[in-house]
C-alpha cells in the first residue's frame, strides 16, 4: 500500500466535503490505520464524530458537519428527517449538538449511536438533495419531528410553520400521519385540528382576540404578499388589503421563498414596496392590549391616507 505523506495529509481535508470522511475512505486513499488513530487522539488535529467517521479538524463541529457525518455513518441511501430536513431549526431553537434524526431502509442494520437517531423504515421517502446533503420531503420531515416533540408550544410552531409559508398543507401532514406509525400521533393530530381551524400559533390566537377589539376592519391572517412582478415579499401575520397594512406579532419569523430558504426579516422588502408594517412583540399582546389596539387604529389611518402601493395578496382560494 502506498502511504500518504504528511504534506498530503495537511491538505487532504480540502478535498473532503465539509472535512468529513469515512475511515474506510481514508484507508482507501492510502492513509494507514495507525496514522488515523494518532491524528484522532484528544490532542490530535482530527476527531472521530461517530464510529467510522472522522472530522479532519479539531474544532467544534458545525451543525452541517454533524449532518454530513450522520449520513456517512448511516450509509448510502440514508436521509435526514425531522427539524433539520424541515428547515425549522431556527424556528424551534435547535442546538448545534442536538440529535440528528436519520431514516434508513428497513433492511439496513445501522443503529442509533452518539448524537444520531437512526430510524429503520419500510416507507423510505424519495430523497431530496439540498447542497450535497440528502433530506426527507417536507411533510415526512415535519411529522417525524412532531411525533417526538413533547412541548406543546414547540409542537404547534413546528406544525404551523410549514403550513403558513406554503411549504405543505394541513391535508398533507394529516395524510403523512395516517400513513405512518401511529405511535406518538395523538398530540400532532390535536395540534393540526387547531391549525385547520385557522389559528397557526398560540401567539396568533391572542393577536386575533386583540384585533377583534380594535376599531378597524377584520384583517386576513397568514397572507403571502407579492410585488407587481409576482415575486414573494414575505408572509405576514395579518393583512388589511384595502390600505396595504401588515401586522407582525412575532408568532413566526418572516420566511422568504421556499421552506428551505434561510429565515430572515422581510420587513425591508415590504417597506421598500410601500407596505406599512406594524411590529408588536408577543408579550405586549398580553400586557398592553389597549395600547396595541391604538397602534393598529393609528397605523390603519396612516395607511389609508397614502396612495396604496402595488402589492398583491394571494387570494385564499389560490393558497
Amino acid at each position: 500500500m502506498t502511504h500518504t505523506s504528511p504534506p498530503d495529509l495537511a491538505t487532504l481535508a480540502d478535498t473532503m466535503p465539509d472535512g468529513v470522511v469515512r475511515t474506510a475512505e481514508l484507508l482507501a486513499t492510502g492513509v494507514p490505520g495507525p496514522v488515523i488513530g494518532r491524528r484522532c487522539r484528544p490532542d490530535g488535529p482530527w476527531q472521530r464524530l461517530l464510529p467510522g467517521v472522522v472530522l479532519m479538524s479539531s474544532g467544534e463541529p458545525s451543525r452541517r458537519q454533524r449532518l454530513r457525518a450522520a449520513l456517512a455513518y448511516a450509509g448510502e441511501g440514508a436521509a435526514i428527517t425531522g427539524l433539520d430536513a424541515a428547515g425549522l431549526d431556527h424556528d424551534i431553537g435547535v442546538r448545534a449538538d442536538e440529535a440528528v434524526h436519520v431514516l434508513i431502509p428497513e433492511a439496513r442494520r445501522s443503529t442509533t449511536n452518539g448524537y444520531v437517531v437512526v430510524e429503520r423504515t419500510a416507507r423510505m421517502p424519495a430523497l431530496i438533495d439540498r447542497d450535497g446533503l440528502q433530506y426527507a420531503p417536507m411533510p415526512r420531515a415535519v411529522v417525524d419531528a412532531a411525533r417526538r416533540e413533547r412541548d406543546a408550544l414547540r409542537l404547534r410552531a413546528l406544525l404551523s410553520g410549514p403550513v403558513r409559508c406554503g411549504a405543505c398543507s394541513v391535508a398533507q401532514l394529516c395524510a403523512e400521519l395516517d400513513a405512518g406509525n401511529q405511535r406518538g400521533s395523538a398530540a400532532p393530530r390535536a395540534a393540526l385540528r387547531a391549525i385547520s381551524d385557522g389559528v397557526v400559533s398560540l401567539t396568533e390566537g391572542l393577536a386575533r382576540r386583540v384585533a377583534r377589539g380594535a376599531a378597524v376592519p377584520p384583517p386576513r391572517w397568514n397572507v403571502p404578499l407579492r410585488d407587481v412582478s409576482g415575486c414573494l415579499l414575505g408572509v405576514v401575520d395579518a393583512w388589511w388589503d384595502d390600505v396595504a397594512l401588515a401586522w407582525e406579532v412575532g408568532s413566526h419569523h418572516f420566511r422568504l421563498g421556499l421552506a428551505e430558504a434561510p429565515l430572515c426579516s422581510a420587513q425591508p422588502q415590504l417597506t421598500s414596496a410601500g407596505v406599512l408594517v406594524v411590529r408588536t412583540p408577543p408579550a405586549r399582546l398580553r400586557t398592553d392590549p389597549l395600547g396595541v389596539r391604538r397602534d393598529l387604529v393609528q397605523a390603519f389611518h396612516r395607511a389609508a391616507d397614502r396612495v396604496r402601493p402595488p402589492v398583491h395578496a394571494l387570494p385564499d382560494r389560490a393558497r
